[in-house]
């Protein structure tokens, strides 16, 4: 499949201008509300009501779920582990219920809109870890850490584009990460009819590009490799990634 016209070089004049919304973006995340408000206060008082809904309201009308309380725990514990293979057996033991429990839970909380798991891409070219997904929150900005919180941010936003092509343009893409066995890791690739097509590595800072980007690239042969940084201006192409502004990307995919 050929890369998207919004993946083609991005007009660069207005860069200030998409840095600030990404700012504002990683502060308020990106429902409506408080992302209009720009307001601390707002953001709070949003935060907690949502998520009060959710779980008191939104799950006990739609889903059978008699311990509310581990669930809203649950609900608490996610935004630490963002970015990172989510354990059910580590949560389990956190919350002292059944692995069975803790599954049904997240997929709860999957289908209210609330997480979103995005797999390891299983290949025989590469020793990749399985059945290991990462967590992801619609609301990024619960997540405290800068770097997992942009991780999100970036992901939502791949997510929301895969959404695109699917709905909009009837293409089979797909959403996963990478990572084998000896700790070589890429945040993101979208796939296309099941096979590579675009890989992300997001960093908060640097310009050095990621050695496991082009490990990967060169294993499964990826058309298209971005490392997209947070705090930096610099665009250039060095071993065949590009690494760019994320709010140069970002503003470009969809």
């Amino acid at each position: 499949m050929p890369i998207p016209r919004y993946l083609e070089r991005p007009i660069r004049e207005d860069l200030t201008s998409k840095m600030v919304l990404m700012a504002g973006l990683l502060e308020y995340g990106g429902f409506p509300e408080p992302f209009l408000a720009q307001s601390a206060r707002v953001h709070r008082r949003w935060q907690r009501e949502r998520l009060d809904r959710v779980i008191r309201e939104d799950v006990r009308d739609l889903e059978a779920v008699r311990d509310l309380s581990s669930l809203q725990v649950l609900a608490d514990l996610l935004p630490a582990r963002v970015g990172s293979p989510l354990s059910v057996n580590a949560l389990r033991e956190d919350l002292e219920s059944s692995h069975r429990a803790v599954e049904h839970w997240i997929a709860i909380l999957e289908r209210l809109y609330y997480v979103v798991r995005i797999r390891p891409y299983e290949t025989a070219k590469v020793r990749s870890l399985r059945k290991m997904p990462k967590a992801y929150l619609w609301d990024w900005s619960e997540v405290r850490d800068p770097g997992p919180r942009f991780e999100n941010l970036v992901a939502m936003h791949l997510l929301k584009l895969c959404h695109v092509l699917q709905d909009d343009e009837g293409h089979d893409v797909d959403l996963f990460y990478l990572r084998d066995r000896t700790g070589r890791e890429v945040d993101f690739l979208v796939t296309a009819k099941g096979r590579p097509w675009l890989a992300v590595e997001a960093k908060v800072s640097g310009t050095t590009i990621d050695p496991s980007l082009t490990y990967f690239r060169d294993r499964l042969k990826i058309p298209f490799t971005y490392q997209v940084v947070l705090e930096g201006t610099r665009d250039f192409v060095e071993d065949g990634v590009r690494c760019l502004p994320a709010a140069d990307f970002l503003g470009a995919l969809i």
